[in-house]
């Protein structure tokens, strides 16, 4: 009985301990929730309160060669914290005083107005109010310093600066719309700016950067801000684009336009091996100019009927399946010929012509007799043979937007006994330009496909993260037979049909001609034209593959007249600075080669470069956060480069990224011209400067 009293005295101990323990327990979890509920939830407002993002510095978009095509720079806005004890007690006094100069420095309030605000925020001890209803820059910043109570500084002023990086394209509008833009807006509001268009869109995962975070803490009356994890700033992302040759494509389509006043006009410039687009130029017409406006190249509202372009995928389809031959005779008559009810016609009357010359004259009639007459009863074979080049779908390029490509097919419900024929010379059917000139890259290649790109290297402060190699679609869209007749052909165009005009006296070119009629809606085709053309060169040992396209042109409408002299101008141009210069002697010499081409720039970035890229010949360990660059014999020597507050900075020999920085902060306004790297300044280095003066940057 003794050992079973114990057990049961021991068991009831443990019982006892338990529920005191549960008890307690309970306590705690009402007390959390509802006695100390009003504690945590102050707690809770004060973390929510006084963390602050910051920011990173997005990553640089560049051209092929480094040159910054779009990059950051710092903006800010201002608050005021109205429950600090130096705005209490100033606030009286000069609170109307505050809202005139801000009436009058941002004039989208009156004075009234702006003091009706404040005062409402300072009645209700708003801690951060906004004071500065846009971004400014450092030169507005330093000016708004000086107004009354913010003149009395952070915490006599209860002043508050947040920095937020703009973006903006040092080079203007050159490859606007590749580039693309940002979006305050996009999914709701609450990433901030994100990129939203073009390569800022499609490489948003890389240039972003990681936030960092920041706390306020209010120690004996004085916000101070301490940081808890430091930002991680973007990452640099390269593109295919050569500034220069861009320059070249814009100005040339941009002298036509004006001359054709056409809607919009687009021109692509692609490395046939590669399939890296060197240029892209977007031109639409907007309040009486023309503007980078919309990426006509790839978009959806660049997507029409092909027109004459479409002609060599239809007879390089009969070749392939060996119905016909560029000797085989088709007599054309007089022009006009009537296909199922439908009346087709040429500019001219040819009469009886090859295959070969049907396609150098740009024969409607001819080239829907041939397709008509080999495949009117089997409609299913010439539409699988043309989808077997894979043009019937998306090339699915980096930035968003491409359009369908469209095509109608046998059994359709719009597929009617016209189809055959219209389809043969470029109607009922839908591309964009980069999905046209993406088949003759590849007739240029030797029947090889590759996916056009934008973009070849992603980097973090100079050290490659991705690499984007060439990408093969197809590796032989045709045999070897079909590709050597389909370049004769084109070749042909140029030398005896209807791109005669374009051949150039320094080389050889091969291309077609392209004049479509545009669709007006449902009304059908009332005068609207699509002036087109495709094509590469050298014609023999072909470099570049291009695709100019005019809309709408209203000087004349022929693809041989409108787009055929921007073909040629930017052809000629980018021969002379590309492929000559290629032979040139002694433009590749080794002792070139072991002198790199150093920037000045971050001290950190330019040793982290040298050091991963071994570099032997580059010394010095300069300690100021930028460093100077000299050229001593074979070597780079670094060296300090001091930054003195109202003296002008020397930027010679910089990216224009870092110079725009470090001439903003000084408060200067910067104007630039030229590409490349900074080789002359209108401000002389060293001189005094004031707040809002403009210096004027040279490039080259």
């Amino acid at each position: 009985m003794g050992i079973r009293r114990s057990i049961i005295s021991r068991i009831a101990i443990v019982y006892f301990v338990l529920l005191l323990f549960g008890v307690v327990v309970v306590f705690k979890m009402v007390s959390v929730q509802q006695i100390k509920n009003e504690r945590w939830e102050k707690i809770a407002r004060n973390l929510s309160e006084n963390t602050v993002i910051v920011e990173p510095n997005r990553g640089n978009i560049c051209a092929d060669d480094g040159s910054v095509l779009a990059t950051s720079v710092p903006g800010y806005y201002v608050r005021i914290d109205l429950a600090a004890e130096g705005v209490k007690r100033v606030y009286a006094n000069e609170s109307d005083s505050l809202a005139y100069y801000l009436s009058r420095f941002f004039g989208d309030a009156s004075r009234q107005e702006y003091n009706r605000r404040l005062n409402e925020a300072y009645r209700s001890g708003n801690r951060g109010f906004m004071l500065t209803p846009r971004k400014i820059d450092y030169t507005e910043l330093q000016k708004l310093k000086k107004f009354p109570i913010l003149r009395r500084g952070r915490f006599g002023g209860g002043m508050i600066v947040e920095q937020e990086n703009k973006r903006i394209t040092p080079l203007g509008i050159l490859a606007y719309r590749t580039i693309g833009g940002l979006n305050k807006g996009a999914y709701g509001g609450v990433h901030g700016n994100i990129g939203y268009t073009g390569l800022e869109g499609a490489y948003e995962q890389y240039l972003k950067g990681e936030d960092g975070i920041s706390y306020k803490q209010n120690l004996s009356g004085r916000w101070v801000t301490r940081t808890e994890i430091e930002p991680r700033d973007g990452m640099d992302v390269i593109t295919t684009i050569n500034v220069k040759l861009q320059d070249i494509a814009e100005s040339a389509l941009y002298k036509q336009l004006k001359i054709t006043n056409a809607d919009w006009g687009t021109a692509i410039l692609m490395e046939v091996e590669t399939g890296e687009i060197k240029a892209v130029a977007n031109l639409g017409l907007e309040n009486g100019d023309y503007y980078e406006n919309y990426n006509y190249a790839l978009g959806h509202a660049g997507c029409y009927e092909p027109g004459s372009t479409f002609k060599l995928v239809s007879l390089m389809a009969a070749l392939e399946d060996g119905v016909v031959d560029t000797s085989d005779v088709f007599d054309t008559g007089n022009g006009t010929w009537r296909n199922n009810g439908r009346t087709i016609t040429d500019t001219h009357g040819y009469g009886e012509l090859t295959v070969k010359q049907i396609f150098e004259k740009s024969s409607n009639v001819g080239t829907a007799m041939v397709i008509t007459s080999r495949y009117s009863s089997r409609p299913r074979d010439y539409v699988d043979r043309v989808f077997g080049f894979g043009i019937n779908k998306p090339i699915g390029l980096e930035v968003k937007g491409e359009g369908q490509p469209y095509f109608k097919y046998p059994g359709d419900a719009d597929w009617w006994g016209t189809t055959l024929g219209s389809m043969a010379y470029g109607y009922d059917s839908k591309m964009t330009p980069l999905q046209i000139l993406n088949f003759y890259n590849a007739v240029a290649n030797d029947g090889k496909m590759v996916k056009p790109h934008l973009v070849k290297e992603i980097r973090d402060k100079g050290a490659l993260v991705k690499q984007f190699k060439t990408e093969i679609i197809n590796p032989m869209i045709a045999s070897k037979e079909t590709i050597g007749k389909a370049q004769a052909m084109l070749k042909g165009v140029c030398l005896y049909g209807t791109g005669r005009t374009v051949t150039s006296e320094y080389f050889d070119v091969a291309g077609k001609t392209g004049t479509a009629r545009v669709a007006k809606g449902n009304t059908g085709y009332s005068g609207l034209y699509l002036a087109s053309f495709a094509g590469y060169f050298p014609a023999d040992n072909p470099k570049y593959s291009m695709i100019v396209t005019f809309n709408n042109p209203r000087n004349g409408y022929y693809g041989a007249s409108i787009a055929g002299p921007v073909f040629k101008e930017i052809a000629e141009k980018v021969y002379a600075s590309q492929i000559l210069m290629e032979n040139v002697p002694g433009n590749n010499s080794d002792e070139e080669l072991q002198l790199p081409d150093v920037k000045k720039g971050k001290s950190e970035y330019i040793l982290r470069v040298a050091k991963e890229l071994e570099l032997k010949n580059v010394r010095g360990l300069p300690e100021t956060e930028l460093a100077s660059v000299i050229r001593e014999g074979g070597e780079i020597v670094l060296g300090d480069d001091n930054i003195t507050p109202g003296i002008v900075p020397d930027v010679r020999g910089m990216g224009v990224s870092n110079a725009i920085f470090l001439l903003e902060n000084a408060g200067l306004h910067v104007k630039i011209k030229g590409i490349g790297k900074v080789t002359l300044q209108s401000l002389n280095p060293g001189e005094k400067c004031r707040p809002g003066q403009t210096v004027y940057l040279t490039l080259s």
